[in-house]
């Protein structure tokens, strides 16, 4: 998995982007269960890679929702 760029994530509607995070942290959670049971991930960048992922389209998910409150912080 590579890193999402900021500029593709925010050309998705937000159901593709509820889905992207929703598999990346499938792939997140079987991850961690390999290197909980003592095993060694594949590829070691890989967890790194998908916790930016997900972080990215949350961004992406509130940057929407604040635009669509007006732009207001609670």
């Amino acid at each position: 998995m590579t890193l999402l760029r900021m500029k593709d994530l925010r050309a998705l509607t937000e159901d593709e982007l509820n889905r992207r995070i929703s598999d990346a942290e499938n792939d997140l959670l079987r991850e961690r269960g390999v290197a909980a049971m003592g095993g060694a991930p594949p590829s070691p960048g890989r967890m790194r890679a998908l916790r930016t992922n997900v972080a990215r389209a949350l961004t992406v998910l509130s940057e929407r929702s604040l635009a669509a409150q007006g732009g207001r912080r609670r």
